[in-house]
């Protein structure tokens, strides 16, 4: 793709490092991160008579995307609330991929540490079983002819 734009790059270049959960958390920061800068900008053009400053919109939206929420500063014009609405849902998305990435990274130690204990077994297939399942009949066939 010769024809990419700066910002195509830089997503290629996100998304490859997103194949992991820590590189899919970083990602994620980041996004939520300049999304919450820019909403905070944007509340202050949009909601001016309640955001008089750009330090009252981004304090609004790091509140607001971290669900905490204060109430010092609400929108009140419907494109504020529309602003607020998409703000916290980006806050919820952003703190249930964190919390999905690290309990990823919990679960995959977990697994390694286990497969370190078994000697790296893995688990069994349904090919394996099926193994073992005529291998314990013929077990059980050569038992009963010798009974």
């Amino acid at each position: 793709m010769q024809d990419e734009t700066r910002l195509e790059r830089w997503l290629y270049r996100a998304i490859a490092r997103a194949t992991t959960p820590r590189g899919g958390a970083e990602v994620i920061a980041v996004v939520t991160t300049i999304a919450t800068l820019g909403f905070g900008l944007l509340m202050t053009v949009v909601d001016h008579g309640n955001f008089t400053t750009v330090g009252q919109g981004l304090w609004w939206s790091v509140q607001t995307v971290s669900t905490v929420g204060y109430g010092d500063h609400v929108p009140t014009t419907t494109a504020g609330r529309l602003v607020a609405a998409v703000v916290m849902l980006v806050g919820l998305a952003f703190l249930a991929v964190i919390t999905a990435a690290i309990t990823s990274s919990f679960v995959a130690r977990a697994t390694e540490e286990r497969a370190k204990r078994l000697g790296s077994a893995t688990p069994a297939t349904a090919q394996d079983v099926r193994e073992l399942n005529e291998r314990l009949d013929r077990m059980e066939a050569l038992l009963r002819e010798r009974s």
